[in-house]
């Protein structure tokens, strides 16, 4: 797919991950509708863009009905359309289930997984009236590997998968194309130091943002839609895992002592998860 000239609705737009797609995208000639909480970040992101008069900015939460309909009803008034939908925005928690916080738990579930259906199923009449549309969901390897200490994160992507895979099938026959992109760690300021730190113990590897987005763009550009985990051997880990999960079980077994040291957190320190959202 060629996105010079088509208009990308991308949420999370102000994180990691994101701002590093609205570079590639506006590069790429693509006129952008950046979505997030943050005005300041966005204005300062959409000013920073190739052609920046090209884009917009729309300041919205995602997890109240409100912030969906006012966002289709701003998307709907654009005399071009939306050709792409983005679904980036996120938020993690890194804790074991028996020390998961519930409100963080109820705000994981509601922007990881609910948001990317709702907005999904808002926008799919407006895509499917165009010649040419795409939905991407960005997801994580988590969603295919159940990590101790990302559980709830991990079941929000795991859903998250299942949902772009049956959408995918369900828009078989029509113009819109459905791409899951599972990254592995990568660095942005959704990991928390403890995150980082409990990578660095177990020698796993982090990602730069920009070879997430690069990922991205090369999937749209050569048209192979599906789904893609990216890193190695993260891939293969992923693989072996849907076919023999008790070897994983073993592998993960011998890690969990360091897992668990690094989860600990004192619950009073939960909160500052809701910093988080919107940063992959």
């Amino acid at each position: 797919m060629n996105i010079k000239g088509k208009t990308v609705l991308l949420t999370g737009a102000n994180g990691g991950i994101g701002a590093c797609v609205a570079y590639e995208m506006a590069r790429a000639g693509a006129a952008l509708v950046l979505t997030g909480r943050d005005e300041n970040s966005l204005r300062q992101l959409r000013q920073s863009l190739h052609a920046a008069d090209r884009h917009h900015t729309f300041v919205c939460d995602l997890q109240q009905s409100s912030g969906v309909n006012s966002l289709l009803e701003f998307c709907s008034a654009l005399p071009a359309g939306i050709d792409l939908l983005v679904n980036n925005a996120g938020m993690s928690d890194f804790a074991f289930v028996s020390a998961a916080d519930p409100d963080v738990t109820r705000a994981l579930i509601e922007l990881n997984l609910t948001a990317p259906i709702t907005l999904t199923a808002a926008f799919l009449p407006h895509l499917l009236q165009r010649q040419e549309a795409a939905v991407i969901n960005v997801g994580s390897v988590f969603g295919s590997i159940g990590y101790p200490g990302f559980a709830i994160y991990g079941a929000s992507k795991s859903g998250l998968k299942t949902f772009s895979q049956a959408l995918r099938r369900e828009l078989a026959d029509s113009t819109v194309r459905v791409l899951y992109v599972a990254p592995r760690a990568t660095r942005t300021a959704m990991n928390s130091s403890r995150v980082i730190a409990m990578n660095q113990a177990l020698g796993n590897a982090m990602d730069p943002p920009e070879k997430v987005a690069k990922a991205i763009m090369q999937r749209i550009q050569t048209g192979h839609w599906g789904d893609i985990i990216i890193g190695w051997p993260e891939r293969l880990f992923a693989a072996i895992n849907s076919i023999l999960p008790r070897l994983t079980d073993a592998v993960l077994l011998r890690q969990l002592p360091r897992i668990r040291q690094h989860s600990r957190v004192p619950a009073v320190q939960s909160n500052t998860l809701f910093d988080k959202r919107e940063a992959i």
